[in-house]
C-alpha cells in the first residue's frame, strides 16, 4: 500500500464557515455578555458592594471586546473540508485546533439547528467518531449545504469498508 496516497493532506481546510456565522456568534455573544452583565447589576442593586461596581465595569468591557472580535477571529479561523478520506476541521479563537477524522472512523453524523441557528439559515453537523477526542463538529454552515455535506459523508461511509473503531 502506498502510504503517501492514503494519508491526508497537511494543510489548512480548504472552505470557510457561511458568511452568516459571525452574526450569529456576535448574538450568541451578546446573550452570554448580557446575561452576565444582568447578574452582576442585580447584585449591585442588592448588596451595592464598591468591588461589584469593578467587576460590573470590568465585565462591560472585556465582554465588549468579546462581542467585537470573536465573531470576526473565529470566522477568518473556522475552516472545513470532506473528502473520500477524511473529515478536516480547524476552529477555535483562542487556542486553535485542526482535526482530522478519517472516514474510516466515523460512527454517526448529525446536523442541527438551534432556534438562533434558523433565524440566520445556519446548521452545524457533528461527525461522531471512534476517537477519545470526541465528536468533530463544523458549526455556522448554510443550512443547505449542512444537509448536503450530512447525505455526502453518509453515501461515503457507506462505501468504506472500515470497522469504526
Amino acid at each position: 500500500m502506498d502510504v503517501t496516497r492514503s494519508a491526508p493532506p497537511l494543510r489548512p481546510p480548504e472552505h470557510r464557515v457561511d458568511p452568516r456565522a459571525p452574526r450569529w456568534w456576535t448574538v450568541g455573544a451578546l446573550g452570554t455578555v448580557g446575561a452576565a452583565v444582568a447578574v452582576e447589576a442585580v447584585a449591585l442593586a442588592l448588596v451595592g458592594s464598591g468591588w461589584l461596581v469593578g467587576l460590573l465595569v470590568a465585565t462591560v468591557v472585556v465582554g465588549t471586546g468579546y462581542v467585537v472580535v470573536m465573531p470576526r477571529w473565529r470566522y477568518r479561523v473556522h475552516r472545513w473540508e470532506a473528502d473520500e478520506r477524511a473529515v478536516y476541521t480547524l476552529d477555535g479563537w483562542l487556542w486553535l485546533r485542526w482535526r482530522v477524522a478519517p472516514i474510516s472512523r466515523i460512527q454517526t453524523i448529525d446536523t442541527a439547528r438551534s432556534p438562533l441557528q434558523r433565524l440566520f439559515g445556519l446548521a452545524s453537523v457533528t461527525v461522531t467518531t471512534a476517537s477519545s477526542a470526541g465528536a468533530v463538529r463544523i458549526e455556522g454552515l448554510d443550512e443547505h449545504a449542512a444537509a448536503e455535506l450530512a447525505r455526502r459523508l453518509t453515501e461515503i461511509t457507506h462505501r468504506d469498508h472500515g470497522d469504526a473503531t
